[in-house]
């Protein structure tokens, strides 16, 4: 069922249009990600959502309730940022307490709220701690424990982990998501990384120039991206030039082999097209059993996968293989062949 609607969204600074007829609806519980690069008007949906920016056109609604015109404070919604945005003044305690004073909630319901946030965030021995005394990983849990401390009908996320280190961001966007889905909120994610979108989202937009470009769940976006930019964006791509030898039967030629591809071909018989294959689509073959044949420039050990990048007429073919401890990796300037799985092939389109 349908909770936050967004509607035929624009918006627009001046002269330029930041955010083009967005449409969305987004499920009750559901944590969607807003996935792009910089300057592609993720951000700029997520703050129409929260009040920040009033929309040029379009409606947002929660619940059936229309919230375009109102302000952020009378919306119901949570918010955590980059920046954590912590009171450096007040003690953990009273940063997770402060939306519920403005509330006029009870001191009594006040301290009981504040010490379920702080248990829900495992922080319960740092309440009298102040900002500047904990890690940035602990300041964003504390961030977040303010946001739902309210208990808001909508949870919104900027970019909560860029500015922690690896190890951090994998930790803490997992615990992120367990709480989301221990609360039951519904959740919106603005991220420019692709796996911590894939590894948590119940669907990801992919954003693009002001536009959602395509909208699935993690699985569908990596192996069906429907544009040429989606395909690109998300994970590790190959581009292999091919040749329509068979339109209707679903036939094309790459190099010297033939094979059937699984997708609808619009072009013509003896027309180019590209075909795009992720690296884990190849396997070693036989140059004289494969798909393609070339020369291998690079040969990675990386533990459980051996990362492998072939020189396939002038253009290099990346792929990734598990690693097989009776064979040894390939090695520099050998000739090998790359035999492809077709129902692995993606036909990119504009």
């Amino acid at each position: 069922m349908t909770f936050l609607k967004l509607t035929n969204l624009k918006k627009s600074f001046g002269a330029t249009q930041v955010v083009h007829d967005f449409n969305m609806a987004i499920d009750k519980g559901e944590f969607i990600s807003f996935l792009g690069p910089s300057g592609c008007g993720k951000t700029t949906v997520l703050r129409m959502i929260a009040g920040f920016e009033t929309p040029s056109a379009g409606m947002i609604e929660i619940a059936g309730k229309d919230q375009t015109s109102l302000k952020p404070n009378q919306r119901n919604i949570g918010m955590v940022f980059q920046a954590y945005a912590l009171f450096p003044n007040m003690n953990v305690a009273d940063n997770v307490a402060f939306g519920l004073k403005i509330a006029g909630m009870p001191r009594a319901d006040i301290d009981k709220r504040v010490k379920e946030m702080l248990a829900l965030i495992h922080l319960e021995h740092l309440a009298e701690r102040y900002p500047y005394q904990l890690s940035g990983g602990q300041q964003q849990r504390v961030a977040l424990a303010r946001a739902l401390a309210p208990k808001p009908q909508v949870l919104l996320l900027d970019e909560p982990l860029s500015a922690l280190d690896a190890k951090i961001r994998v930790s803490l966007r997992e615990e992120i998501r367990q709480i989301q889905q221990k609360l039951g909120i519904t959740t919106v994610f603005v991220t420019h990384d692709q796996e911590e979108a894939l590894s948590i989202s119940d669907r990801i937009v992919v954003m693009n120039a002001g536009k959602a470009d395509q909208i699935g769940t993690p699985f569908e976006i990596y192996n069906r991206p429907t544009t040429r930019f989606v395909a690109s964006f998300v994970g590790t791509l190959n581009v292999l030039d091919a040749v329509v030898t068979d339109q209707a039967a679903g036939i094309v030629k790459i190099g010297e082999k033939t094979l059937k591809i699984n997708e609808q071909i619009p072009a013509a018989n003896g027309s180019p097209l590209q075909l795009a294959m992720r690296p884990e689509a190849g396997s070693l073959a036989d140059p004289s059993d494969a798909t393609i044949a070339g020369t291998v420039t690079s040969s990675q050990f990386l533990g459980s996968v051996i990362r492998t990048r072939v020189d396939v007429g002038g253009k290099t073919v990346s792929f990734d293989t598990f690693n097989d401890p009776g064979s040894a990796p390939p090695v520099v300037g050998a000739t090998v062949g790359v035999k492809i799985d077709p129902s692995a092939l993606i036909l990119l389109a504009e």
